[in-house]
């Protein structure tokens, strides 16, 4: 499927609504926690279902919309803003609920396992996986206020220094150990600076982005209440290590997910230093944007 049949009204309306959620919180952290207090609380709980507009859009132009992925996008939303609403009761001191590391471990799934792929056409199933995590946006920020997350993209001198800083310790190691797997392979050309930018901003929005919020901002954070820091850290490198399993394959990458543990390691270290989505998102994108442009 080409750009032009992906590229229309419909698709670009579904996909700025997608983005407002995960927008609205990076850029304006201190408001999320505010939606409770101005809506009456039934309908605070169920204003996630809107979640299912941005579907029902997608589907209906390309003439595969059906009833049963309509109400999924709906209902698990507010499931997910019901449930962790009751950890928030069960959990005041934020130590860390079982319903917490449920709902991490159901959104984790769908989007490793891409159990809601074939609700999406050809080309746009990275919308899906958008819509995930506006729904764990609206659970654990809006709903739980989760502290700690660090979802903050108003990003700082000090974020971008300590990304590169991660990223210049990993870079020499990951570049030895994936050479020598013969994972990597190095091409010597010079990119285009104008692309090479793109890619940076493209990579860091919609891939580092949503996968430091999940991995550092949200599971990294609550493992730590749980079990220390440097178990957390440990513990959510290798997790986010295993959700690179099926990368580029479909059978076990063995070496994609050592490297990529590794790599959470840098990641972890990058967030925890002051708690900032933004920073381990910085290493995270270049280490990404360089792989592809110089090792891929």
């Amino acid at each position: 499927m080409n750009l032009h049949s992906i590229v229309r009204p419909e698709v670009v309306v579904a996909a700025l609504l997608i983005l407002a959620p995960m927008f609205g919180a990076a850029f304006f952290p201190s408001r999320i926690g505010t939606l409770e207090k101005k809506l009456p609380r039934v309908l605070f709980l169920l204003s996630p279902s809107f979640l299912c507009v941005p579907y029902a859009l997608v589907a209906q132009s390309f003439g595969i919309l059906r009833w049963n992925w309509l109400a999924l996008y709906a209902l698990l939303p507010v499931a997910i803003a019901v449930v962790l609403s009751q950890a928030r009761n069960a959990d005041p001191a934020q130590k860390g609920d079982w319903r917490d590391f449920l709902v991490l471990i159901v959104l984790g799934l769908a989007v490793d396992l891409r159990w809601m792929e074939p609700a999406w056409p050809p080309g746009l199933t990275a919308l899906g996986k958008m819509l995930l995590l506006d729904a764990g946006i609206c659970g654990f920020l809006a709903v739980r206020q989760l502290e700690g997350v660090g979802f903050d993209l108003r990003l700082r001198l000090r974020d971008t220094g300590i990304g590169l800083r991660e990223f210049c310790f990993y870079a020499p190691i990951a570049i030895f150990l994936g050479l020598s797997m013969r994972f990597l392979h190095f091409h010597a050309t010079w990119p285009d600076p104008l692309p090479a930018l793109g890619a940076y901003v493209f990579t860091f929005l919609f891939i580092a982005i949503p996968e430091e919020l999940y991995f550092r901002g949200w599971l990294q954070n609550l493992l730590e209440r749980r079990i220390g820091r440097t178990a957390a850290l440990a513990a959510t490198a290798v997790l986010f290590g295993l959700a690179h399993w099926n990368k580029q394959t479909t059978s076990f990458n063995w070496q994609y997910v050592p490297l990529a543990a590794l790599a959470g390691i840098f990641y972890g270290r990058a967030w925890r230093a002051d708690r900032r989505v933004g920073a381990s998102a910085v290493t995270h994108a270049t280490v990404d944007t360089l792989w592809s442009l110089w090792f891929r």
